[in-house]
């Protein structure tokens, strides 16, 4: 850690922990065919999302240009629609599709998040680059070079996470698509190591965006478009950063005045492991149901159970749910659930759901499901608390499990057996059993929105790995307009 002499003015050296990061967007090669492959399946899950957000008005309200007609011929485009923008809204556009029903792909540790969210920086930037290349005569980007961004991007905001809780301090996780999107792009721009550690320290000095729009009393759609906000807040850092402007040293560790000191409560940053590709590798896909991962499992319990209760409801005297210690702090919810927002960050809800009516999908979230009387009837019979292994499972490095178990108590004395699934379809460690759900996700919700043709050859091109990564994006991204 650097000194300082409070008197003067001398900066300081650079802090380790930016160095850590330009070091390794400039100079790491991945090498892990199991990243790539997971990247492979990560771009296709994630443009499902997207996909799937665009029937959803209260997203597509906010796509497009930031004003009307502030469109660029040539520019970047957003994946199921016709818009053609510059990278910064572009990056919003396409972050806020991926991100809006809370179906991506998903990291958990001391801190959680949807490493995934950086590809509407990585994605936006890609496009630009390659159509621009293209009409000077010069060589596109492929979509080796997207993968690779991922991986990479993947791995900052994943690595920053293992150890250190910014949602403790009041900070939402977007702050780490800020920063891993920034530190991406800004290379993918041509930047040197000294723009990308200018870069990043001016992402990590913006501070972060409060978690309120994610808690009672005031849960609302911010929570869906803050990570294509943070995503083009890197883009427009990273291009702050390509004009030449400078960068701040000690943007986390100067006294008083920097990000430890102002926002960590005066910690340092820990780091359980270096920069490589483990995070794309154990990355947990959300495949079966668009519900906050805490809750995953025990959405898979409530499905389980719905043959024994969908015809007992109004027998039921109370239900128990056991989850993780995180669960407990963030989706354990009582009271009124004001907006689709507040349903699926409750889970309470989001087990009453696959009881009675024995599914999960993004539209149960909505007024009209939400409005059947059983539901918060059901809600209200729910006792929510900490199971100690499950907590434990969560944290150990080997494991990443989100275990959660569910019974079921009738009024007669009668009981359903106790329901527990360590961890969901979307783990590693039910890959083979995920990857067919995956493929099928993707299926079903790129394949209605484009023509015939354009989805042939998309389908043909994302079941061929080695094919997908030679392609020039571009052309890959010609395949998603709509």
């Amino acid at each position: 850690m650097s000194t300082f002499d409070a008197r003067s003015a001398k900066r300081a050296d650079w802090d380790p922990a930016l160095v850590a990061i330009a070091d390794y967007v400039c100079d790491a090669e991945i090498t892990s065919d199991l990243a790539f492959e997971t990247a492979h399946y990560c771009l296709m899950d994630t443009l499902a999302c997207g996909f799937q957000a665009l029937d959803y008005p209260a997203c597509t309200k906010l796509l497009g240009p930031v004003v009307p007609g502030a469109t660029l011929a040539g520019g970047a485009r957003v994946p199921g629609t016709s818009y053609e923008l510059e990278p910064v809204m572009a990056a919003f556009n396409i972050g806020a599709l991926n991100r809006w029903l809370d179906f991506n792909d998903t990291w958990l540790a001391a801190e959680w998040g949807h490493p995934s969210d950086n590809l509407g920086g990585i994605l936006a930037v890609a496009d630009y680059l390659s159509r621009k290349a293209r009409a000077e005569g010069g060589t596109p980007l492929t979509m080796k070079d997207v993968l690779t961004a991922m991986v990479k991007a993947h791995e900052i905001q994943g690595v920053l996470a293992l150890e250190n809780s910014y949602n403790r301090v009041g900070l939402d996780h977007v702050l780490l698509v800020r920063i891993a999107t920034t530190a991406v792009v800004t290379r993918m721009l041509g930047g040197t190591r000294e723009q990308v550690l200018n870069a990043v320290s001016n992402a990590w000095i913006d501070g972060g965006a409060l978690r309120t729009y994610r808690h009672a009393p005031n849960t609302g759609s911010r929570k869906s478009w803050a990570a294509g906000d943070a995503t083009s807040r890197a883009v427009r850092l990273a291009l702050i950063a390509m004009t030449g402007e400078m960068g701040y040293p000690s943007a986390l560790s100067a006294p008083t005045w920097g990000f430890h000191d102002v926002l960590f409560k005066g910690r340092e940053f820990q780091f359980q492991r270096p920069y490589g590709s483990y995070v794309m590798e154990n990355v947990l896909f959300k495949i079966s149901y668009p519900a906050e991962f805490h809750a995953q499992t025990a959405v898979e319990a409530g499905m389980t159970l719905h043959a024994a209760v969908r015809d007992r409801i109004d027998d039921i005297e109370t239900i128990v749910i056991e989850t993780q210690e995180a669960g407990c702090r963030i989706i354990d919810k009582t009271g009124p659930l004001d907006n689709p927002a507040d349903r699926d960050h409750c889970i309470q809800y989001m087990v009453a759901i696959p009881l009675i009516f024995g599914r999960l999908t993004a539209a149960d979230y909505e007024d009209d499901v939400a409005g059947d009387p059983r539901v918060d009837a059901l809600r209200d019979r729910m006792t929510v608390r900490e199971n100690e292994k499950f907590t434990k499972d969560y944290f150990d490095p080997e494991k990443r499990y989100i275990g959660n178990a569910v019974q079921v108590f009738f009024k007669d004395g009668t009981k359903t057996d106790r329901v527990e699934v360590n961890f969901p379809i979307g783990h590693r460690e039910r890959r083979a059993e995920g990857i067919p759900v995956l493929k099928k996700k993707f299926v079903d919700s790129v394949s209605p929105k484009l023509a015939d043709g354009q989805w042939s050859e998309l389908k043909s091109l994302t079941a061929d790995r080695e094919a997908l990564a030679g392609t020039d994006v571009d052309d890959f991204m010609a395949l998603l307009v709509a």
